[in-house]
């Protein structure tokens, strides 16, 4: 009689897990032989669980991460140059916690989107707050937010970002206000926070396609000196499974 009432009280407190870890023991005699206190350990279990699920989920949808990745998909059987150790290695997140960089360079269709966002996907499973966003959008973004006020705020987002993945770098020369926005970003992020740089482009060819010398060696200083780089080769991926 009491178990109707006390599931919908537990769920007006939002205590989602508990009101179904008590439906499940109310449902199983297997629950009858534990004591009081064995089952509420398991009821608080669950509801820890319900909690960690909904707010990697919320981490998730905030990360806006372009593939559904993870670091155990990763395709090492390809010969791409693709370092299993140093892919272990990151999949620790201590370079996170760090608060180093991670450069991935190589040509067209080799995976770097899929490897940035797998490394994305693990921070927000270790409990860091992920961005992803591809470089055309992200200044496209920032030309819109200084129009219509909410530049700072979009700035600040991308500052906080425990981990800020920037994808298609470098497939245009940067304008004289995207070079100073990078700067800013780079520079809100030096030291605090990581971020992941996916590019075509090789490492030595940035201060071109960044324009000005001056900020090109403020940018790339913050960005390359204290960062794993990640440089793969061969053929396009997409070409080989549609062979």
């Amino acid at each position: 009689m009491l178990t109707s009432p006390t599931v919908e009280r537990l769920k007006e407190l939002r205590l989602d897990g508990m009101a179904k870890g008590l439906e499940e023991q109310m449902a199983s005699s297997a629950y009858h032989e534990l004591t009081f206190e064995e089952r509420l350990g398991l009821l608080v279990d669950m509801e820890s669980t319900e909690r960690r699920n909904r707010r990697l989920n919320t981490r998730l949808k905030k990360a806006r991460l372009r593939h559904q990745a993870c670091v155990e998909d990763i395709d090492h059987r390809h010969p791409r140059g693709l370092d299993r150790t140093l892919i272990q290695s990151l999949s620790t997140c201590q370079w996170i916690r760090d608060h180093l960089n991670v450069l991935i360079i190589g040509p067209t269709g080799v995976g770097k989107s899929f490897i940035a966002c797998a490394l994305g996907h693990r921070g927000c499973l270790e409990g860091f707050n992920v961005l992803y966003t591809r470089a055309p959008r992200l200044f496209q973004e920032l030309l819109v937010a200084r129009g219509d006020g909410r530049y700072a705020r979009l700035m600040n987002t991308m500052a906080k970002s425990h981990l800020l993945i920037i994808d298609d770098w470098g497939l245009s020369v940067l304008a004289d206000q995207e070079q100073r926005d990078l700067l800013e970003i780079v520079e809100d992020r030096n030291g605090i926070h990581s971020t992941i740089i996916a590019s075509q482009l090789p490492v030595e060819n940035w201060h071109e396609i960044i324009g000005n010398p001056t900020l090109a060696d403020a940018i790339l200083d913050r960005l390359i000196h204290n960062a794993y780089k990640i440089t793969l080769k061969g053929e396009s991926m997409r070409k080989k499974k549609t062979n």
